[in-house]
């Protein structure tokens, strides 16, 4: 690509991603590394800026993690946040302590100086709200350095050096928790940097179309369908790219949403005219799950059964030369994480380390580049139809792990119809965009009831949901009494097996969040 770049060196912390998806929201390419990887992704990339991400490390530590020594002598914009900042401040001939007192949480800083971090944004005098995450703190800056920021417990918040261009942060901007933190990675990635804003979907569109024609040629291409926005995508962009020369194989594993398993057959095979296999093998997947309740071998059960199956219908077809996948680049990021950072967690039904050698093709993973939003964005420039861009997230092993305990095609069909009232009475209330994940959760619980003039002996039934901007940070969603008693009201009515409905107002703070 020709883009501009911005270079994210990573120390392990639990928010990096967000400093990658920030700089993109800015318009501008960003790409993440492990600081060990660092020095060679330098060469290789010649980013026209590096930023130092946060770590769980301390600085004054033995063996803790530092910057390559080159990303200070090539003449480039440097950020450092939290950790970045002390280890930035360590090499460059400063002084860092770990105090007894640290920094977590809200905190405001006050604005001493101008610099072009704050440009338009901050100026002196002003109080600002900040997210701060820090136990390490500078005792003495570099020369050259300033303090253009201060806390409360931080008299060197926010420092730089105007003549290098470099800049350091105890707080966290790329997290929402930092109001103007978006704005201030943008003055770092435009008016420090000079990156231009030439990072869109539409120009990645054409990108990713002309490289899948280079990397395919006459071959042939196998994709596995699974209904959801990532697949769906990549289904698309293909059969853009190479029309016939694909084939979709939708694996139909019988833990799908109410009717998106026909939604699936009709918006591929009868609207775009893609050839697909649709592979009916939900009692296949229940037999394998007959009798496990531990989540963890559930899923290992459903990523492995998915696996089988894909081969076998891949083997019919004949002839593939390709298996695409939709790999995105959270999936990427984790796979070569910095080793013990929170990041380094890969999801258990995923396949991102590569598929079984039996299978025997060469992976099309247009997607690697991107972030769930920004595939969203493409599915629109494809001209995917909105209720499939923007339907909540619904991870590979479906209702299987909004179920705790067995799974039985009973408890299936009761979870199956109260979660389509649940997401209907939503969208009734013109509040599913709102929402960025709700769903339905069938517990392994049963409690006595009176419904009318009978004594019920039936399931509990949980409704959760979340609002996010960025899928790691979020909060419970505040529907209205009224609201909840409606969809409480209708799920008792309408479903057999269920005489209780509560609802989770789980929250999560900064970090990585699954809530499936």
């Amino acid at each position: 690509m020709s883009h501009d770049r911005i270079l994210i060196i990573d120390f392990g912390s639990q928010v990096t991603q967000l400093i990658a998806r920030r700089v993109r929201e800015s318009g501008v390419y960003s790409e993440i590394v492990p600081f060990q990887s660092a020095e060679k992704a330098l060469e290789e990339m010649n980013p026209k800026a590096v930023i130092l991400s946060g770590g769980p490390a301390s600085v004054v530590g033995e063996g803790t993690p530092r910057a390559p020594e080159t990303v200070f002598t090539r003449g480039i914009p440097v950020l450092g946040i939290c950790y970045g900042q002390m280890a930035m401040v360590e090499q460059l001939g400063g002084t860092i302590e770990a105090p007894d007192h640290r920094e977590f949480g809200r905190a405001f800083v006050e604005v001493q100086k101008d610099c072009a971090l704050f440009q338009d944004l901050w100026t002196p005098g002003m109080r600002e709200q900040v997210w701060m995450s820090h136990g390490d703190r500078v005792i003495q800056m570099p020369e050259g350095f300033e303090v253009v920021g201060t806390s409360d417990g931080a008299p060197f918040a926010a420092i730089a050096d105007e003549n290098r261009k470099f800049y350091g942060l105890m707080f966290h901007p790329e997290v929402v928790h930092t109001p103007h933190g978006a704005a201030l990675i943008k003055n770092f990635t435009h008016n420090v940097a000079g990156c231009k804003s030439d990072w869109t979907m539409g120009t990645f569109k054409d990108e990713a179309i002309a490289a899948v024609r280079r990397q395919v040629g006459k071959g042939r291409v196998i994709c596995g369908l699974s209904g959801g926005v990532d697949s769906s995508v990549v289904a698309v962009l293909l059969h853009e790219a190479i029309g016939d020369q694909l084939t979709c194989v939708f694996v139909d594993t019988g833990m799908m949403r109410a009717g998106e398993a026909d939604e699936v057959v009709s918006l591929f095979r009868d609207h775009y005219n893609i050839p697909l296999v649709h592979s009916q093998a939900q009692d296949l997947f229940l037999g394998k799950l007959e009798g496990v309740s531990d989540p963890e071998t559930k899923r290992k059960i459903i990523g492995a059964t998915f696996i089988d199956v894909f081969d076998e219908e891949a083997k019919k077809v004949g002839g593939a030369d390709f298996l695409a996948q939709g790999t995105l680049y959270p999936d990427v990021i984790e796979s070569v994480s910095f080793a013990g950072g929170p990041s380094a967690t890969i999801k258990s039904h995923h396949n991102v380390g590569g598929l079984p050698e039996r299978m025997n093709m060469k992976l099309v993973e247009p997607l690697r580049e991107l972030f769930k939003d920004e595939v969203r964005e493409l599915g629109r420039e494809l001209g995917l139809p909105a209720a499939f861009v923007g339907r909540h997230p619904f991870p590979g092993p479906g209702l299987a792990i909004r179920m705790p305990g067995e799974i039985t095609s009973e408890k299936l069909e009761i979870l199956r119809k109260a979660d389509s009232i649940y997401l209907e009475e939503i969208r009734n209330a013109g509040l599913y965009d709102a929402i960025w994940q709700a769903f339905a959760v069938l517990l392994p619980v049963r409690t006595v009831g009176v419904m009318g003039d009978a004594r019920t002996y039936d399931y509990v039934c949980a409704l959760r949901a979340v609002t996010s901007t960025d899928g790691m940070t979020a909060d419970y969603y505040p529907f209205d009494h009224e609201f909840l008693g409606r969809v409480a009201t209708r799920i008792i009515n309408e479903v057999n097996g269920i005489n209780r409905v509560t609802y989770d107002i789980t929250s999560k703070p900064p970090g990585t969040i699954e809530w499936e």
